[in-house]
């Protein structure tokens, strides 16, 4: 007889039959625990692990060789309950891991396991850790008590010391434990055409389908000869029939999540990889439709139907369009009761393995009594309801968060929007908002609410703060915000922060005074001369200048007054470039008078002694100008004399 691990649920052996006794430890009497209890452990399946390849971290994780074991440690369920016990929370089984990722509205596993997803996976194990803790998917203490450990597979014994494990999602939907293994018992019996299964994957623009026979027919006896007295080939007990994948361009790459998911989330995105995914996702649903209703025939004999996606793309099987093959209801529906990678041939095929072939684990009675009141031991002790509740401190309402109603929520986010737009100066969103939002928000002139940055003030105070000029003249002129209010006292209580000199010296006002408006506090003179003009072209609509209940404005700007004070600084520099100037000539004119004066040369030798040095030139330097110039009177006078001596006595010697 072949190993007991090589056959699958359609083909077990009738001795193996006959002796298979349910396993349930919840019906066993429960046994105090030892003053020494063992290990924790959080499911039967852990302790079905022998040996080195076990995973002390994963429920029920065994593996037969090493390389099954490093394919369990790169899975997604591994690296998740690894997160799980480093925040302090339980480790779920496969099933619980299953149901967990049917859950999300996003696949986890949108790749396989290789280099260029890693990232991506790791991504979706922390996403998916952190939805869990929100949703608080965790089985509490007094549900593991009461229920016993939640398998996807379901345990039996054949004694003396063999434990076999099937899937439930293999039997019948709401069929009671208790008829599991009569269902077991009828799966022997063959059909005349086989048992047949549909397999269906897709997740991250990726689609793998299958459908396969999981039993021989039932007239195929083993061991029948042909007509020339030869054995027949027997007929495998799997085979796949037909099977098909594809694949589209849906998802970002290492951004993860449908182009749709994003849609939803957020507002819609108009580049053109956004418009090509969403291409991609239409022609993926389209692509399996088409593949359903092609495949509607063999789809209506199978016995089960497994589907592999997330709560949005199961909408592309089921229900959501018309004439759809599968129904919502539908009993033969099935998930995937264990993570699966990437939709793939090769990975349909791992999966269908998984489902039909049984667990084994070879542990005695003994071994299982012991195991069964360790788990016992290991679960927390229920909290004892107190016979009387302890007094509580009740928190000040200062420190109470008040939860906010859904109107109270939408007008802070209105409030956000409009203070976002003011601080910002952008006036044409402003009008827009303005005019759909008005009446909700309660006036121009409303204060900003206590939460906000800038309560107390006005978007007019806010903005002439800011600086913003043409926000204030949209504010003044055309939403007619009042600018006689007071400026709480909250507010930045420096008005010329940017250092331009105030027009308050005008009229002589002390700015710092009790009393201030959003003219005091306009940190620029553009945004003041709105003001100004404003109360020129409206002086009827506010108390413009009256400095105890009015805008506290020192005087009106009309547009003959900038002109003219447009002229007189026009004039005012022209006169100081006129200056400027001035005084560069004066500056080089002094200059030049400073220039300090040419040494004097000095008084060339007599000719006697000058004879000795060369010949010279008859006549001397007279006539030259060139040697005497800048000299005092009295050296060229000596000069002039040297130079007469020279001629007389070269006369004398030409005689």
């Amino acid at each position: 007889m072949a190993p007991l691990s090589q056959y699958h649920v359609f083909s077990l052996p009738q001795e193996l039959l006959q002796t298979l006794i349910p396993r349930d430890i919840v019906n066993r009497p429960v046994t105090p625990p030892s003053s020494d209890p063992p290990a924790q452990t959080s499911s039967l399946e852990q302790q079905t692990g022998t040996g080195a390849r076990a995973c002390n971290v994963c429920l029920g994780a065994t593996f037969a060789d090493v390389d099954s074991q490093r394919i369990h440690f790169r899975s997604d369920w591994h690296r998740y309950n690894v997160k799980m016990r480093l925040n302090g929370s339980q480790t779920v089984s496969e099933a619980q891991f299953s149901n967990l990722v049917d859950q999300l509205d996003d696949s986890i596993s949108g790749s396989e396991s290789t280099s260029d997803g890693e990232s991506d996976e790791s991504d979706a194990v922390a996403n998916l850790v952190d939805k869990t803790r929100k949703l608080g998917r965790s089985p509490s203490p007094d549900e593991q008590r009461s229920t016993g450990p939640q398998t996807a597979l379901a345990w039996f014994h054949s004694p003396p010391s063999t434990q076999i494990g099937i899937y439930k999602a293999l039997f019948p939907v709401g069929l009671p434990v208790s008829l599991y293994l009569d269902e077991i018992r009828s799966m022997q019996q063959g059909t005349p055409n086989g048992r047949t299964w549909a397999l269906f994957m897709t997740a991250g623009g990726h689609f793998a389908g299958a459908i396969v026979r999981v039993s021989r027919p039932g007239g195929d006896e083993v061991g029948e000869t042909t007509k020339k007295g030869k054995p027949k080939k027997p007929v495998p007990d799997v085979e796949v029939l037909k099977h098909k994948t594809f694949h589209r361009y849906t998802t970002r790459r290492k951004q993860g999540g449908a182009q749709s998911t994003l849609d939803n989330a957020k507002s819609k995105a108009v580049s053109a990889g956004a418009m090509l995914r969403r291409y991609g996702e239409q022609a993926l649903r389209d692509d399996i439709r088409n593949l359903l209703t092609e495949w509607a025939e063999e789809i209506d004999e199978c016995e089960r139907v497994f589907i592999r996606a997330s709560v949005s793309n199961r909408k592309i099987f089921i229900d959501d369009y018309e004439g759809a093959v599968l129904h919502k209801g539908d009993e033969r529906l099935r998930t995937f009761p264990f993570p699966t990678r990437r939709p793939t041939q090769s990975e349909l095929s791992r999966c269908l393995q998984e489902l039909v072939r049984v667990k084994v684990s070879h542990l005695t009675e003994d071994a299982l009594r012991a195991q069964d009141e360790a788990y016992v031991a290991s679960l927390p002790k229920p909290k004892a309801k107190p016979t009387a509740p302890a007094p509580q401190e009740v928190p000040k309402p200062k420190d109470l968060t008040p939860k906010l109603t859904p109107e109270e929520e939408r007008l802070r986010e209105k409030w956000t929007r409009l203070l976002d737009i003011v601080s910002k100066g952008r006036v044409d969103a402003a009008r827009a908002f303005w005019t759909r939002e008005e009446a909700s928000i309660g006036g121009i002139d409303t204060r900003i609410p206590d939460w906000a940055e800038g309560s107390g003030s006005t978007l007019l105070q806010v903005t002439a703060h800011a600086g913003h000029e043409e926000m204030t003249r949209w504010l003044l002129e055309e939403a007619r915000a009042d600018p006689t209010l007071d400026v709480s006292k909250d507010h930045v209580q420096d008005p010329n922060q940017s250092g331009e000199q105030s027009d308050d010296e005008e009229r002589g006002v002390d700015s710092s005074g009790p009393r201030r408006t959003a003219y005091d506090i306009a940190r620029t003179r553009a945004v003041r001369d709105v003001f100004r003009r404003c109360a020129a072209a409206h002086p009827d609509w506010w108390d413009w200048l009256d400095a105890e209940t009015g805008a506290r404005i020192p005087s009106v700007l009309t547009k003959e007054m900038e002109d003219g004070r447009d002229e007189k600084k026009k004039v005012r520099r022209k006169g100081l470039k006129e200056k400027l100037k001035e005084r560069e000539v004066k500056e080089k004119s002094k200059e030049t008078s400073r220039s300090p004066s040419p040494a004097p040369e000095p008084p060339r030798p007599s000719v006697r002694f000058s004879s000795l040095t060369g010949p010279r030139k008859l006549g001397g330097a007279a006539g030259s100008s060139e040697g005497v110039a800048g000299l005092t009177p009295e050296m060229r006078a000596r000069i002039e004399r040297e130079r007469r001596a020279r001629a007389a006595e070269a006369r004398m010697q030409a005689k």
